[in-house]
């Protein structure tokens, strides 16, 4: 059964424009870091940008094996 908490969140990504996956789930601007993993000792950020824009569904359960795109790992 799908688990909410963890479900992909829809972004507008823009062309070019360089972007901060956060992979280490503390962030509280999800699903991009805010750099929460410093206090935390945690992963650092995935720093990915796009070459067009498009609609994208980013991964909230840090378990995707394409990061930072949603897999739907969240629901296994």
């Amino acid at each position: 059964m799908s688990d909410k908490k963890y479900a992909p969140i829809a972004v507008e990504l823009e062309k070019d424009k360089r972007y901060a996956w956060c992979t280490c789930s503390h962030s509280s601007n999800q699903p991009f870091c805010d750099g929460s993993h410093r206090a935390h000792n945690a992963t650092p950020s995935l720093g990915f940008s796009v070459e067009e824009d498009k609609k994208a569904y980013l991964c909230t359960c840090k378990q995707t094996s394409n990061p930072p795109y949603c897999d739907g790992s969240h629901n296994q």
